[in-house]
């Protein structure tokens, strides 16, 4: 190995991220669907070539696809072990969420980069496809119990073989979805991402050299160590608990407790998920990398400082028991993923708040709220509007909560109303915040919104809802208040109907003009609501972000004190 000096690899540190990141600005700029290209659904990274170990991201994609990427790479590490045919121009596609991490829908593209002959690296990409076939236009069912009602399966292949593409696998996966412009469109972006990202590897070891890349990326990870363990050691050590729920999981209506128990030991942690549910009947489930990633996306959040790769989580031991709804196995439904892993960070936030409050932020709003809207235009041919929609995230211990953000799993934007509108046969009525929805605190919940989506194609459509947050509300910490509740209804011939799941519904007939509403939950609130100054009530009332009713109910006398 070469000794490196700490200029030499912070240059070296910022050139492999960048590539990373004009990787993720690539498939951003081709990818025809307005998941990826508008809202930056997808991911890129650099992985380790005997663990899979994740050893750089970029700053643009989705953290939880980065920390589950190590698992695809692992898994392509294990069938190019047991072929024992992989050579330098191969890339393996596949999309099996068990062996992978998070949904069908995301397709993972895997690429070992040689260099001389031998086995560098990895470069991956991951993206959300608009739809993968399945029961369900764009594949959130909230009805599926197991994953072959979801979406199209595909296990790990090759894609491509010393360069060649293997026309034949395109050709299955575009006969397996609705849309395959848009998947053709995507696959060519992320194919693109990855022959940059080779490139880009050829001049940067062109300029450094072979060792001394290899030494910068192990000495990246070993510092990422020694900084966790740092930060561990300036907490206190305890354990503390901390729970909380989701709705249902789409088939029963019983509510399903995830639990986590925060334990601190000199420089180690523990994050223990003993009392979480068992696996259940519906689209709730997530395979074992999907939760070990979601704890790495927990702790970034909380020690924010540090570098992005694996060596972060050497210090933490992440417990999943076996038979839970955090450790589900092929073939359980795991389509609506984002849901759980929400929840999941809130539980650890709700933990680390007892430990160091200063550290973390109230609960965010918890659902990406996946609606679906498809049909057929008068010509016949199909469209799938699919999106996710924002709310509130949560107070902390320097300001309010931020209102309409989007979910803390993601870097992504929420698709902008113009693109959607350009795209589809749909007209929003409404795009607005939601006043009152945010937690009461010293530091309010940020608010959150109102959608309301008129379908203007005469042939009508078809919705289906993947929400959450119906039945539980998003918490405050430090003495912080709870937020407003998930609501969503749809029009009929005879008014507003909703869900009998609160949350989770398919198969809405929607005539032309009839419309589908959601009202997203606000953050938590940080802190007592006593505390919080009498102007800065005054203000949110002001600016139509509370009623004055509200402002009574949470923070009384804020108007003689305000005046």
């Amino acid at each position: 190995m070469t000794d490196i000096d700490p200029i030499t690899l912070a240059v070296l540190s910022g050139r492999m991220e960048q590539i990373a990141d004009e990787m993720d600005a690539t498939l951003f700029r081709a990818a025809f669907n307005p998941i990826i290209a508008e809202a930056h659904d997808a991911s890129h990274g650099i992985y380790h070539a005997t663990t899979g170990d994740t050893l750089v991201q970029g700053k643009s994609g989705l953290p939880i696809f980065v920390g589950v990427m190590a698992f695809a790479v692992q898994a392509i590490i294990d069938k190019a072990a047991a072929d024992g045919d992989m050579a330098d121009g191969d890339i393996y596609a596949f999309n099996d969420a068990h062996i992978g991490g998070t949904h069908l829908s995301d397709m993972r593209l895997v690429r070992p980069y040689f260099r001389d002959g031998e086995l560098f690296c990895y470069l991956a990409s991951v993206g959300h496809w608009h739809d993968m076939g399945g029961a369900v236009p764009g594949n959130y069912n909230p009805a599926a119990t197991d994953v072959f009602q979801e979406a199209f399966v595909l296990p790990p292949v090759k894609l491509v073989r010393g360069g060649v593409l293997q026309q034949d696998i395109v050709d299955i996966l575009m006969r397996n979805t609705r849309l395959p412009l848009s998947a053709q469109g995507d696959l060519n972006g992320q194919l693109g991402a990855l022959d940059l990202g080779v490139r880009r590897m050829d001049a940067l070891l062109d300029e450094y050299g072979t060792d001394t890349i290899r030494s910068a990326l192990s000495a990246l990870s070993d510092r990422a160590e020694t900084l966790m363990r740092a930060e561990l050691s300036a907490l206190p050590d305890g354990r503390w608990e901390a729970g909380d729920f989701l709705d249902n999981d789409g088939i029963s209506p019983d509510a399903l407790p995830i639990r986590v128990a925060l334990e601190i030991r000199d420089d180690r942690m523990v994050l223990d998920f003993e009392g979480t549910a068992p696996r259940c009947a519906g689209p709730v489930n997530i395979a074992l990398p999907t939760a070990v990633a979601t704890a790495y996306v927990a702790i970034k959040h909380i020690f924010a400082g540090l570098p992005a790769n694996s060596g972060v989580m050497r210090p933490i031991e992440v417990r999943i028991p076996d038979n839970t709804l955090l450790s589900a196995e092929f073939p359980a439904p795991t389509g609506g993923y984002t849901e759980t892993i929400l929840r999941m960070i809130d539980v650890i936030f709700a933990a680390m708040a007892q430990a160091a409050p200063d550290r973390v932020v109230a609960n965010a709003y918890g659902t990406i709220n996946a609606l679906s809207i498809a049909g057929k235009r008068s010509d016949g041919r199909p469209w799938v509007m699919f999106s996710f929609y924002g709310g509130g995230h949560g107070g902390s211990a320097e300001t309010d909560g931020l209102n309409h953000g989007n979910a803390p799993i993601s870097t992504a934007t929420i698709p902008p109303m113009e693109i959607l509108e350009a795209a589809y046969p749909v007209m929003f009525r409404q795009w607005a915040l939601r006043p009152d929805s945010g937690g009461a605190g010293t530091h309010r919940g940020g608010m959150g919104a109102v959608y309301e989506i008129e379908v203007l194609e005469e042939n009508g459509a078809e919705a289906f809802l993947f929400g959450e947050r119906g039945r539980f509300p998003p918490r405050g910490v430090a003495g912080g208040g709870d937020a407003a509740l998930n609501a969503f209804a749809f029009e009929q011939d005879d008014g507003w109907d909703r869900p009998p799941l609160v949350s989770k519904m398919r198969g809405i007939r929607l005539k032309q003009g009839q419309a589908v509403r959601l009202e997203t939950p606000g953050g938590g609130g940080y802190g007592p609501a006593e505390e919080r100054s009498p102007e800065a009530t005054a203000r949110d009332v002001a600016r139509g972000l509370m009623t004055e009713a509200q402002a009574d109910a949470d923070y009384p006398g804020w108007r003689e004190a305000g005046a």
